[in-house]
């Protein structure tokens, strides 16, 4: 059953468009949580079992269903067929081929740890090292690559990527790093470091890459306010930042237009 939210009316979990698919047994996608989904879920299910083909529910978001977004939804239930149903996979993979790509360069422990991070976001991460024994101790499920020349990846990256620079070398930073600033087309970009090596890449770039900007450069990331260098929680801040440079307009990424 394809569950979509087809109409809102004020503030709601989820936009217009946003769509779930359940089968008897399994559900895939969200159409926001809580108590509207559950009763979404239980109409599906409930028009499988009697054979429905489509049916519609108008719930108002409020205190009788246990949800205080306020505006109302309208949720559109279409049992699908096979054709219905190769399609909607087709959509999901054309989605999920749209991912922002997010470039990280080193495999260290914060590496592995924004790995470990982005495998459950909606982005298609890449992992990157000339060491392969650290990249084999990253187990998170994203693209991993082992290159003699990590700053040769930055050339073929799609434009609006994001770029996370923190090698086990300083001067591979500033090498990747300023490639990064060369292509001009990245959405978010940072180097691991301190105030120091930010003023020390700045003079590399004055020596090195006549006319070249750093402004947009993030050094240090996964401050925050923060004193914790636990790799996990600078792995966090720096997600953060990440995704919601990747979300922002324009470059969040819309969902497949419905059939």
């Amino acid at each position: 059953m394809r569950v979509e939210i087809s109409r809102v009316r004020g503030s709601s979990p989820r936009e217009e468009g946003a769509v779930m698919f359940v089968s008897d047994g399994a559900m895939l996608g969200t159409i926001g949580g809580g108590q509207l989904e559950y009763m979404a879920l239980d109409e599906a299910r409930k028009a499988l079992k009697l054979n429905k083909y489509i049916c519609r529910m108008d719930v108002p978001l409020g205190p009788e269903i246990g949800q205080c977004c306020g505006g109302r939804v309208e949720i559109t239930l279409t049992q699908m067929d096979s054709s219905a149903r190769r399609e909607a996979v087709a959509q999901i993979q054309a989605q999920e081929e749209a991912f922002p790509h997010v470039y990280v360069f080193g495999a260290g422990h914060v590496g592995r740890a924004l790995a470990e991070q982005f495998q459950h976001l909606p982005v298609h991460c890449v992992l990157i090292d000339s060491r392969s024994d650290e990249l084999d101790l990253s187990i998170a499920d994203v693209e991993k690559r082992l290159t003699a020349v990590p700053e040769a990846e930055v050339r073929n990256a799609p434009a609006g990527s994001a770029f996370i620079v923190l090698t086990h070398d300083h001067a591979l930073d500033f090498l990747v790093t300023s490639e990064v600033l060369e292509l001009g087309s990245s959405r978010w970009l940072g180097m691991i470091g301190s105030s120091t090596k930010r003023a020390n890449f700045e003079s590399f770039v004055r020596s090195h890459c006549t006319g070249l900007e750093t402004e947009t450069l993030n050094c240090p990331i996964g401050v925050s306010g923060s004193r914790d260098k636990r790799p996990a929680v600078i792995a966090a801040m720096v997600v953060a930042e990440v995704i919601a440079a990747l979300t922002s307009e324009p470059a969040v990424q819309t969902s497949v237009p419905a059939s």
